[in-house]
């Protein structure tokens, strides 16, 4: 069975064709094959254009490698209301927060941008303390060692003269006022997520302690932040960023799950950009490949002897199942459609031939513009054959132990008889 697979796997790869990743009217037409059967495909282009862009703007080269990590640094942010017109990639990062203080400044342009996830206030002794205060002075002592504190974390990331700092903690009113004083901006309480994807987009570090700051621990690549109300709701765009390296795609609609289901499909459409960005090569869809590698495996089954010619006729009948399931659900002839389609693929005359999802007859899939990544193609072969072997070898286990039980049970009800037994 493995054999069959590294055949089929061989084949598949003769069969694909690389395209140019650079040129995006290509890509699109891919993503779009993709997307053209979902709830979405009236808004094609729009879901293309969204899926591609940020997934480039993502994708970053470490160690001679192309990472694409958007579940983490490609935040789909949901707003009800709209026109789905109206949904878009920003160059940066947005979330759901406002400003702190009313009177902070809600649009800075170029901000200097300081992480934290440390909170700015006094920090509560781990274990519980006693205090015994005798005067009112030492209490007034107390409070002033607080505030000096406070002041102290202010004063060290004042330094660096921020225009806007963010933590994923809290924020004492001292240090709001100290803030407001010195006309700079706060959000308080970000998610952890959120603040990873701003610190990769502005170009700052997320800093865990105010003394340890640095200069080139402050975040100078946003071009504009600013604090726009939607609805009910105020948002935060830290945009027009230097080379982001993490986005937020906006998506509007009428309704959540209307929403929903954009979202779904553009998660497809984004994991097919990322897969042909990877591997920028393709195999033509529609069951062409399946029919392709099918015959090439039958064609090797009766060249060889034996049981092993077997495992090869009986992967390569299974693989006609994709075509014969796309006839089926057209409402075609499946046998007559099917044989016209073996006749096709004989000899590997016309491999690019394979079934139109639409009419349910014979096409060629290269005109038609149906293409698969062959990452997808080749990961689905071997999840089947491997995800098969798997349970051929634990049935033959069962099978054993069954028989086992059985010859057990037989010697103890007829004594010595060995008929019941394994031959």
């Amino acid at each position: 069975y493995f054999r069959a697979l590294e055949d089929a796997i061989s084949t598949a790869t003769e069969s694909a064709i690389t395209i140019d990743v650079g040129n995006d009217s290509e890509v699109e037409k891919v993503i779009a094959s993709c997307i053209g059967t979902k709830f979405m495909n009236r808004y094609s282009d729009l879901m293309v254009r969204l899926s591609l862009t940020a997934v480039k703007t993502v994708a970053v080269e470490q160690n001679g490698r192309t990472l694409i990590d958007f579940k983490n640094y490609a935040k789909l942010e949901k707003i009800p209301g709209g026109e789905l017109e109206e949904s878009e990639v920003l160059s940066g990062v947005m979330f759901n927060k406002d400003v702190t203080s009313g009177n902070m400044r809600r649009r800075i342009e170029k901000p200097r941008i300081v992480l934290l996830d440390s909170p700015l206030e006094y920090k509560k002794g781990e274990s519980q303390t006693n205090v015994e205060i005798t005067s009112e002075a030492d209490w007034g002592k107390l409070l002033k060692m607080e505030e000096e504190y406070v002041e102290k974390m202010v004063g060290d990331i004042m330094r660096f003269k921020p225009d806007l700092v963010v933590t994923e903690k809290g924020i004492s009113d001292l240090a709001l006022h100290l803030f407001q004083k010195a006309k700079v901006s706060c959000i308080r309480r970000l998610r952890k997520t959120d603040n990873n994807r701003l610190a990769r987009a502005s170009g700052a570090t997320i800093i865990n302690r105010p003394e340890d700051l640095k200069e080139t621990d402050v975040g100078t690549r946003a071009g504009l932040f600013e604090v726009r109300k939607i609805g009910d709701e105020y948002f935060s765009y830290i945009i027009e960023c230097d080379s982001p390296k993490a986005c937020t795609v906006v998506l509007r609609g009428g309704s959540k799950d209307v929403l929903n289901e954009v979202e779904r499909n553009l998660q497809d459409a984004m994991c097919v950009a990322r897969n042909i960005i990877l591997n920028p090569r393709l195999v033509p869809g529609g069951g062409a490949i399946e029919m392709t590698v099918s015959q090439r495996l039958a064609a090797t089954a009766k060249s060889m002897q034996g049981v092993a010619q077997m495992p090869y006729a009986v992967v390569g009948e299974a693989l006609e199942v994709i075509p014969r399931t796309l006839i089926e659900n057209c409402g075609g002839s499946v046998i007559r459609t099917l044989t016209a389609l073996r006749a096709k693929h004989a000899g590997g005359e016309s491999p690019m031939w394979g079934v139109n999802g639409n009419t349910g007859e014979l096409a060629d899939m290269a005109q038609l513009g149906v293409w698969e990544p062959l990452e997808v193609k080749v990961q689905t072969m071997k999840t089947a054959v491997e995800a098969a072997a798997m349970l051929l070898r634990i049935d033959d286990i069962v099978s054993g132990i069954s028989k086992r039980k059985e010859h057990a049970g037989g010697g103890a009800a007829g004594g010595d008889d060995d008929d019941n037994g394994l031959d």
